[in-house]
């Protein structure tokens, strides 16, 4: 496929400070500086001893010159003097002898004034430090001793804590690059790879980063337990490297999103190659005994193709992930410069969504509903509308996404239902519809709000009709029909809205409590064109009027759709035949002119 093998980058964890030749070498060094301390003192008492002997020699002659020069005879000396000079000279049993001593005794010659010997002054060697050492070598032995195995001791000690710490190093190192689950290149270390890529690519080498989204991974956990969930997440990691081709690097960016790297010879090849990984992740897994599925979204940017740089490229491949999700499950896209176009304008709804919704620029207008026989006005949908004072009007279907993925929802919903139980006050005889999204259902303080707000506007909950989509139900079904389960209990109805147009409505049907069915404009328009369509209109009707719902059906537009319905066995209907959205102004003139759908029709 034409693939380049991409250089992989070091991935050894750091060198250790220390090793076990360098320890061994602290420990002869330890040993050998303690056997040279205790030479070196020894010498040094040694020094001292015979330092100290000399002076006490020296002193000994200047007091033997004292002597003879005051004429005292040496061998008649007086046992006094010799003991005056005993303690002069610091000398240990000084006697004076005509003949040399025996024994190991010190000894210094006296003369007389003709230089001959006379006698010998001997006295006892004094090696009082070196005898203390001497005294003190079991206890300096012992010393010593102890000292080297200590010193043994602390190195092993140290080895060890040196063995640990480049554990603790190995592990530190591949927590910061390695995700601890899959084993995979983490965020930061994919980064690094990424550069890699960029900085080793050729002139006319692609490089292509693909960010891979693993769908369903949460439905995983809730249904099967985490420790399943994370079972499936290595298997599927280790298949990912495994499909792969050679040269190409994986890792996990974060949760449920991976990222791969590879340099291809041109980005045809780079797309074959991810799609055919893509086709592989989504084959079953046998994990526990039971079979384990995700399909997988992926987003892919080329560099030179689509971007020069490392964040422009991850950018890029995020929109087309985004897009990819956004337009279906199980999907990839490579990115296309309309993304870029779609992001801004995205951004910039966002950003003045924001604004509008401070300082209350969205309308609310209003689309009245119709009996069957179109002769009577029984209620009306509050939809919202934004007119921006630059771009100009905003259709819902732009702005509406925009407000559930920025977390704006909440504020436009309550924006919606404040006005439009407000305004219900003008049509006491009418029910009141208002959408409510997702997001809105899901947010625990959506009780409280609307009982707030009917306490405050004093409607009657029986005339307030509360919308939902499918989507609600999907979610987290447990969560939803508690929470419709309370707005039920406020006194509201409940209607299904766009029946018909997701995968399980029959399922919700039978778990939850709707009064209403809306038919979707799916399902109207076909009316009068295909004969099926009107197969399909009547087995819905004969649905819900078993069990027991009012039926409505929107999108109506032609009169042969309206007689249709109506022949079915519709209850109630909206659309562009009647009247298209506006105003409360312009319900207002409805209403105050008694003009009936029909008599609307013919003028």
């Amino acid at each position: 496929m034409g693939l380049i093998a991409l250089p992989k980058a070091a991935v050894a964890p750091p060198r250790r400070l220390f090793t076990p030749r360098l320890i061994a070498t602290l420990a002869l060094f330890v040993v050998s500086a303690t056997t040279f301390c205790t030479i070196v003192g020894y010498v040094l008492v040694r020094q001292a001893d015979d330092r100290q002997a000399l002076e006490r020699r020296g002193a000994l002659t200047g007091a033997m010159q004292e002597i003879r020069a005051s004429g005292a005879d040496f061998s008649r000396l007086d046992p006094k003097l010799i003991r005056s000079l005993e303690r002069t000279a610091g000398l240990k049993d000084l006697r004076f002898e005509t003949e040399p001593a025996a024994g190991r005794r010190e000894m210094q010659s006296v003369l007389d004034g003709q230089g001959r010997i006379v006698g010998w002054f001997s006295w006892e060697a004094d090696r009082s430090m070196a005898a203390a050492l001497g005294q003190l070598q079991p206890l300096l032995a012992t010393t010593g001793i102890c000292l080297i195995g200590f010193s043994v001791l602390a190195l092993w000690q140290i080895r060890r804590a040196v063995r640990d710490l480049g554990r603790s190093e190995t592990l530190a190192w591949s927590l910061a690059h390695e995700d601890s689950l899959t084993g995979l290149p983490n965020h930061r270390k994919m980064t690094e790879l990424i550069e890699t890529a960029l900085a080793a690519r050729t002139i006319d080498e692609t490089v292509t980063l693909a960010f891979i989204d693993l769908d369903g991974l949460n439905d995983i956990n809730d249904a099967l337990g985490q420790s399943t969930g994370d079972q499936f997440l290595i298997a599927w990691a280790k298949r990912l490297r495994e499909v792969l081709p050679d040269g190409a690097m994986a890792g996990r960016f974060d949760g449920d999103e991976f990222a791969v790297v590879m340099t291809a010879a041109d980005p045809a090849a780079a797309e074959l190659a991810l799609e055919a990984a893509a086709a592989a992740l989504a084959r079953p897994f046998w994990i526990n005994e039971q079979v384990v599925q995700a399909s997988v979204t992926a987003g892919l940017a080329h560099v030179p193709l689509h971007a020069v740089n490392r964040d422009e490229l991850a950018r890029r491949a995020d929109l087309a992930l985004r897009t990819a999700k956004r337009k279906r499950r199980g999907g990839m896209k490579t990115f296309d410069p309309a993304m870029d176009v779609e992001f801004n304008d995205r951004r910039f709804i966002e950003r003045e969504l924001k604004r509008a919704i401070a300082d209350d620029m969205i309308d609310v207008h209003y689309q009245p509903i119709i009996t069957a026989d179109g002769n009577r006005i029984v209620g009306a949908e509050a939809l919202a509308r934004w007119r921006h004072p630059v771009r100009g009007f905003i259709p819902p279907a732009s702005f509406i996404p925009v407000a559930e993925e920025s977390g704006l929802m909440g504020r436009l919903g309550e924006l919606v239902l404040r006005r439009a139980l407000a305004d219900a006050k003008r049509w006491p005889d009418l029910s009141i519809a208002v959408n409510l999204s997702p997001v809105q259902v899901h947010d625990a303080a959506l009780i409280d709000l609307v009982s707030d707000v009917l306490e405050e506007t004093g409607i009657a909950p029986q005339r307030v009709i509360l919308e939902v989509t499918e989507g609600v139900l999907i979610d987290d079904p447990e969560e939803a029909k508690i929470r419709l389960e309370a707005l039920r209990a406020l006194g509201l109805q409940l209607a299904l809205d766009d029946f018909g147009t997701g995968y399980s409505s029959l399922a919700y049907l039978q778990q939850f409590k709707f009064d209403k069915l809306k038919i979707d404009r799916a399902f109207v328009s076909p009316l009068g064109q295909s004969p099926s369509g009107q197969a399909m209109i009547q087995a819905i009707v004969t649905l819900g009027r078993a069990l027991g719902l009012t039926l409505l059906a929107e999108g109506v537009e032609t009169e042969e759709q309206r007689v249709i319905l109506r022949l079915a066995g519709c209850d109630e209907m909206q659309g562009y035949l009647f009247a298209r959205p506006g105003p409360r102004e312009a319900l207002d003139q409805l209403i105050a002119d008694n003009a009936s759908p029909a008599a609307a029709r013919a003028s």
